[in-house]
């Protein structure tokens, strides 16, 4: 039992790292699309002279 109990820990803990890192990745890739708007929407206002 005590076997069983030790291996489904580590797996546990093995996914949850791994979740952790992949969450994180996601939020740098959001992160990064959305600077790219931000940077499209300011070149935009510039061109077009609006100063909302």
């Amino acid at each position: 039992m005590y076997r069983i109990m030790t291996m489904f820990t580590v797996l546990f803990f093995t996914l949850l790292l791994t979740a952790c890192s992949t969450v994180e990745g996601v939020g740098k890739d959001i992160k990064q699309v959305g600077s790219a708007i931000e940077k499209e929407a300011q070149e935009e206002k510039a061109q077009s002279g609006n100063t909302y």
